[in-house]
C-alpha cells in the first residue's frame, strides 16, 4: 500500500539520496549518493530499513512534511529534531535517534541543522524507503545533470513523495544513544600527484589547520590556510585523469579542494593526497568556518579503518530498542508540547 509524504515548506539543500550509482565513474556518472553513509544507515535502522534504503538527506534551513493518503513511520539521525502537529492540531516534540509515525493528515515541521554539533547533515528515512524511480541503478539525486532523486533536483514546496503505508501495529525503534564519529584529524593517504609538490609542503598540508570556507556543495569543499606551492607553476596542471570523491586537488591558487560525491569524473589538478572512505563521512559536517586537519596514514591502515567503522555500526545498531506504542499506534514517549497550536 501506498502513501504520500508532501513537502508543505523548505526543501532547500534537501534531496533524495541512496548508496550512490557505483561503478560508472568510466562512463562520466558521478556517484552522488549521501554524504554521510553510516548516519544514513543509522535512519534507516531506526525506520526497520534496509542499511541502503532511499532516504532524505537534509542539509537546509528546514523542512516541513505531510503525510497524505495513509500512515508514513518516519526516522531522523544527526544533530536536528521536530516536532509533530496531528490533524487535530496538538503538537508534541519528536527528537532524533527515534521512529515515529505520522498518521494521515499529520504535519512533521523539522528544525534547522544545530551547529556545531554534527550541523552539515543530518537524514530523514522514511519505512520501505523514498519510492522514487530508479536511475541508472540509484535513487540517489545528482542535480547538475537532473538524473535521480525527486525529479532530479532538490526537494521544494508542493512536492510529493511517493512512500509505503507505514504498519501501525509494528513497535517503534529507538537507540538509547546517538551515532557519532570520532572528532580527529581526516586520514589521507598521499597521492597520485604528491610529486608536484616538495616534501616540506606534505607535511605544511598535515601540520596546517584548514577552515571550511561557504563555497561549498555536494560536489566538494574549498579550504583556506596558507596555500600549498607547487614545485613550479607548470606543476599547478596536469593532464585530466580520473578522480575520486575525497581526492584533495590543489588549483594554482594553493587552496586545497576537497571532491564530494557529485564531484566530477575527471580533473586537470594535481591531487596532493586522498581522504580515505572511512573519514568521508565526516566530511559532511565540515560546514563554513570549521577547522579540520589531516594525518597520513598507509594503505593497510585505511583498509583497517573502513573494518573498524563497520564494527562501530554494528555496535550501535546492537543497541536498538523497541518502543511500546500508546493509543492509535503512536509509541508513549512523545509527549505533547505546551503550546498545541504553535503556528509553522
Amino acid at each position: 500500500m501506498s502513501a504520500t509524504l508532501r513537502v508543505i515548506s523548505g526543501g532547500a539543500g534537501c534531496t533524495v539520496q541512496d548508496a550512490g550509482r557505483t561503478g560508472q565513474r568510466h562512463q562520466g556518472i558521478p556517484t552522488a549518493g549521501w554524504l554521510d553513509a553510516p548516519l544514513a544507515h543509522a535512519a534507516n535502522a531506526l525506520a526497520g530499513n534496509h542499511p541502503e534504503a532511499a532516504a532524505v538527506e537534509l542539509r537546509g534551513p528546514g523542512l516541513a512534511l505531510r503525510a497524505e493518503a495513509g500512515p508514513v513511520r518516519v526516522a531522523m539521525a544527526g544533530a536536528v529534531s521536530a516536532s509533530l502537529r496531528t490533524a487535530q492540531g496538538n503538537e508534541m516534540a519528536l527528537p532524533a535517534w527515534r521512529s515515529a509515525t505520522l498518521a494521515e493528515g499529520d504535519t512533521l515541521k523539522i528544525s534547522a541543522l544545530q551547529q556545531p554539533q554534527m550541523g552539515g547533515c543530518a537524514v530523514l528515512a522514511v519505512a520501505g524507503g523514498v519510492q522514487v524511480a530508479p536511475v541508472l541503478g540509484s535513487r540517489a539525486t545528482y542535480a547538475r545533470a537532473a538524473l535521480g532523486g525527486f525529479q532530479g533536483r532538490m526537494l521544494q514546496a508542493g512536492d510529493g513523495l511517493p512512500v509505503c503505508a507505514a504498519d501501525t501495529s509494528a513497535p517503534e525503534r529507538r537507540s538509547a544513544a546517538s551515532w557519532a564519529l570520532p572528532d580527529a584529524p581526516l586520514r589521507v593517504i598521499f597521492g597520485p600527484q604528491d610529486d608536484h609538490f616538495s616534501p616540506e609542503v606534505g607535511a605544511q598540508l598535515l601540520a596546517t589547520a584548514w577552515q571550511a570556507t561557504a563555497e561549498q556543495d555536494r560536489m566538494g569543499w574549498r579550504f583556506s590556510g596558507p596555500p600549498l606551492q607547487h614545485l613550479t607553476p607548470a606543476h599547478a596542471d596536469i593532464a585530466s585523469d580520473a578522480v575520486t570523491p575525497g581526492a584533495i586537488q590543489v588549483p594554482a591558487n594553493g587552496l586545497p579542494i576537497i571532491l564530494g560525491p557529485d564531484g566530477q569524473t575527471v580533473g586537470g589538478y594535481p591531487k596532493i593526497a586522498t581522504v580515505i572512505r572511512a573519514d568521508l563521512p565526516r566530511l559532511a559536517q565540515a560546514w563554513p568556518g570549521r577547522t579540520l586537519r589531516f594525518v597520513a596514514v598507509s594503505r593497510e591502515e585505511a583498509l583497517q579503518a573502513l573494518r573498524d567503522l563497520s564494527a562501530l555500526e554494528a555496535r550501535w545498531a546492537a543497541q536498538l530498542q523497541s518502543c511500546p506504542l500508546g493509543r492509535a499506534g503512536r509509541a508513549s514517549a512523545l509527549q505533547p508540547e505546551p503550546h498545541q497550536r504553535r503556528r509553522f
